[in-house]
């Protein structure tokens, strides 16, 4: 996983609420187990309407209770590959957060003006490092849990945060090892 400090550059804009993760990424997509090739796929039913348009950018604005509905880590894999590295809005599915954050997709949750000052300013540079989003005109200040602070910016994923424990888990191994062979048991009647 890629280590995040900073994220600059310009925003595209889905000013919607609940947008859910059916929408983020239907369901007929959901054929592969690798984590690339969904951004193709993104909103894969608005996409074909006259009026839309969602720019490649680093950040996305957001509306309220963005990746609500099934719990699928697709949504966030297709958000990444179209090449999000951030997602601003009011509020997430929990879930969904929780998803984001272990692939390296920022999820930043600020207050509906924010967003909207953001999405109107259409450029922002959000700092993990400092909790701050800035943008011409303004700045706000964002929570995260540390413990997920500390593996974004470090770009641990699961495994890496474990191995991080690598010696500690051999300690641990060895001092349970028992010599010889270990197999069933026989008891005598």
């Amino acid at each position: 996983m890629k280590a995040i400090e900073t994220i600059t550059g310009r925003v595209s804009v889905l000013n919607r609420d609940d947008v859910d993760t059916d929408q983020i990424i239907p369901k007929q997509f959901l054929k592969r187990v690798e984590r690339t090739g969904f951004g193709e796929f993104l909103f894969f039913d608005w996409a074909k309407q006259p009026d839309w348009e969602l720019p490649r950018n680093p950040i996305l604005v957001a509306g309220r209770n963005f990746g609500c509905g099934s719990s699928r880590e697709h949504a966030p894999w297709a958000l990444e590959d179209y090449g999000f590295q951030a997602i601003i809005a009011p509020s997430f599915a929990d879930i969904f957060r929780s998803n984001c954050t272990k692939i390296g997709l920022l999820p930043v949750q600020l207050d509906v003006e924010a967003c909207a000052a953001i999405r109107n300013a259409g450029e922002a540079q959000v700092d993990l490092a400092t909790q701050e989003v800035r943008w011409p005109g303004g700045t706000a200040h964002f929570e995260i849990d540390p413990d997920i602070k500390h593996r974004l910016l470090n770009g641990l994923d699961d495994i890496a945060l474990t191995l991080e424990a690598a010696s500690a888990i051999d300690t641990y191994e060895a001092a349970r090892e028992r010599a010889g062979w270990v197999g069933p048991q026989t008891t005598a009647i």
